[in-house]
């Protein structure tokens, strides 16, 4: 067995889930459409519509997770203000999202990994937000029903953990991309708030 959990594999998965629900919930809309005579569409219509916004939202989202980020990219604020707008649009967990106007898209990689990760001290819905100051970065999570789970928060600090699932990918590919910019994530626990420093 290997030491490290197959990233790769992990990946594949993580993406097919956060895509089915979305894509399955378009393809019941046009059997609807179909079963429907011809008559009205306007249900079956706003299906569609919704779930389209929402895959379109979750990818632009998870584009930036996981995608490539070089050194000399940079992302406007208000491009980011707008994934995070779409992809949160459903309320059941509300961002924050505080930064200066001109973004390194590395670090900006990096905090949508957190995001991703606090969305899972976040299982009963809660805050995340996310400030960028001169002190660097920080993500926390707010919740009356935290979950903080230290072994896989461990795994941001680089501790091994071989019994990772597909909706875990996020901890160790961000604890690479912060290894890469040279940072060392600070984790503090205190009553119904989780946050992240770098």
């Amino acid at each position: 067995m290997p030491d490290h959990p197959d990233l790769p594999a992990l990946l594949g998965s993580r993406l097919c889930h956060d895509l089915i629900s979305p894509i399955g919930a378009i393809g019941n809309g046009v059997e609807l459409l179909l079963l429907d005579g011809g008559s009205g569409k306007g249900q079956e219509l706003a299906l569609i519509s919704e779930s389209v916004a929402a895959l379109n939202a979750r990818i632009r989202f998870l584009r930036i997770a996981f995608g490539m980020a070089r050194p000399d990219q940079s992302i406007a604020r208000s491009e980011v203000s707008s994934i995070l707008a779409d992809n949160f649009r459903s309320g059941r967990i509300s961002t924050d999202w505080t930064t200066p106007t001109d973004l390194a898209r590395r670090e900006v990689k990096a905090a949508f990994l957190l995001i991703l990760c606090a969305e899972q001290a976040l299982p009963h819905g809660g805050q995340i937000a996310i400030l960028r100051d001169d002190a660097g970065w920080s993500v926390t999570a707010a919740s009356a029903r935290l979950r903080h789970t230290a072994p896989l928060w461990s795994v941001l600090s680089g501790t091994a953990n071989d019994s990772l699932t597909p909706a875990e990918v996020q901890f160790p590919l961000a604890a690479q991309v912060l290894a890469d910019m040279g940072k060392s994530p600070e984790i503090v626990v205190e009553g119904d708030r989780l946050r992240v420093s770098f």
